[in-house]
């Protein structure tokens, strides 16, 4: 298969974050061309020029050219389908709506939020309950699955206990209101006694999971955080297979060792066809009361790795008694945080320019709505 041909094959796999369909399916993906150098030059076409979307589109196009072996860098050509070629997308976009025969009840627009690292003890459940929270606070109904199934502690966490009940079939999530948000979580720590080993073999563990995103109620979650265990194994491959809309968010301290390691991580992120959404670096540094700020466990290594892949620095989360001393009381230091805070900074981020949530403007949408109208007509 020639380079250009693997590229166009990778971009089948990125999705209209409206329709839930395949860019190249719905005739969006012009044009490839990959020079000596492993410059690529794609062109895309949108249904409308002034997309709010299109920020979200050109990042998932240039991170799947990226995991192209050949590529080395991506120059997107934007444009927009004349008359004739969107009327076919609309009309390719309703079959798929009505051929989709979904596996799980979240809703495809919803983002789905893998906070991964390729090694424990750098904070990945940390940030993904303090994160939450600050999505909750800023009004949103975030979903946050705990697939760290042997070493589940998020229920601890954000303080939610509880038993887990069924209707209709489905496990409902445990929920927190957060100011005009919810929290709603799904942990082995609420089914299982949290002093006990659970010794499980790898498939258990698989069908856990998928029982957790098949078997369960999401169906009004506006974001579905994942703490994932650390590392690249049978878990991240299930996520991989059940969610192909989902983004990384890869956690790594500022050490060099972590960073290796998380690049690992995002290495397979790419080869399954995950977005690499942006790093974020934990642990950057200790300011005492004295005022002076201490490197603890060096500096620089999350920038450096967010170049290294070619994504956005989203946060540097310096070390703070609070977080903490907030999760063993399952208070998230995010709920005692002002507005500037780095967890609502960093979720402010998210909502505004990473992964927008459900009911941003968008265009292709609309169009597809009024498309329905009429041939409902």
């Amino acid at each position: 298969m020639s380079s250009v041909d693997a590229l166009r094959q990778r971009l089948a796999q990125v999705l209209d974050p409206e329709l839930g369909a395949s860019i190249v399916d719905l005739g969006m993906v012009g044009a490839i061309t990959i020079d000596s150098s492993g410059h690529a030059r794609v062109h895309i076409a949108l249904t409308t020029s002034g997309c709010p979307l299109r920020a979200q589109i050109e990042r998932d196009v240039r991170e799947a050219s990226l995991a192209i072996d050949e590529v080395t860098s991506v120059e997107l050509v934007m444009g927009v389908l004349d008359a004739e070629a969107k009327s076919t997308l609309m009309k390719k976009a309703r079959t798929f709506a009505q051929e989709r025969a979904p596996r799980t009840s979240i809703p495809y627009q919803t983002p789905v939020l893998m906070i991964a690292s390729g090694k424990g003890g750098v904070g990945k459940s940390s940030i993904t309950a303090n994160l939450a929270i600050a999505l909750a606070q800023r009004g949103h109904r975030v979903g946050v699955l705990d697939a760290d199934i042997w070493g589940f502690s998020l229920s601890r966490l954000l303080g939610i206990d509880g038993e887990v009940h069924a209707l209709d079939g489905k496990m409902q999530p445990l929920e927190r209101r957060v100011g005009n948000g919810v929290v709603k979580l799904l942990s082995m720590g609420l089914l299982a006694d949290e002093d006990q080993a659970l010794l499980w073999r790898g498939l258990i563990v698989q069908k856990a999971v998928a029982q957790f995103i098949e078997d369960a109620n999401w169906s009004d979650i506006e974001y579905l955080l994942i703490d994932t265990p650390p590392g690249t194994g049978d878990i991240a491959m299930t996520l991989a297979r059940l969610l192909p809309q989902m983004g990384q968010i890869l956690v790594t301290t500022p050490s060099r060792a972590a960073q290796r390691v998380a690049q690992r991580a995002a290495d397979f992120a790419r080869k399954s066809n995950i977005r690499v959404l942006g790093v974020v670096e934990n642990m950057s540094g200790f300011l005492c009361s004295c005022g002076i700020r201490h490197v603890l466990f060096g500096e620089g290594g999350g920038r450096e790795l967010s170049e290294k892949l070619s994504v956005p620095l989203l946060s540097e989360i310096e070390l703070r008694p609070a977080i903490g001393e907030g999760g063993d009381r399952g208070e998230p230091a995010a709920l005692l945080e002002a507005p500037e805070g780095v967890f609502h900074q960093l979720a402010a981020l998210i909502v505004r320019d990473i992964a927008p949530p459900p009911g941003a403007t968008g265009c292709s949408a609309r169009m597809l709505d009024a498309l329905e109208r009429s041939v409902r007509a």
